[in-house]
């Protein structure tokens, strides 16, 4: 059981910190997605 606790506080931090990060940017990337999509959109109308 002590070891467990070892891990936690050993990992915890740095896993709340990428789950944070990894949240933050999907909202970005589901923005430049959309942005790209735009983008191919505007280029095909225009050939």
């Amino acid at each position: 059981m002590e070891q467990i606790f070892e891990f936690a506080s050993s990992y915890g931090f740095p896993m709340v910190v990428a789950v944070y990060l990894l949240v933050r940017m999907e909202a970005r990337l589901e923005t430049l997605a959309a942005s790209i999509n735009e983008l191919a959109r505007v280029i095909a109308e225009r050939l």
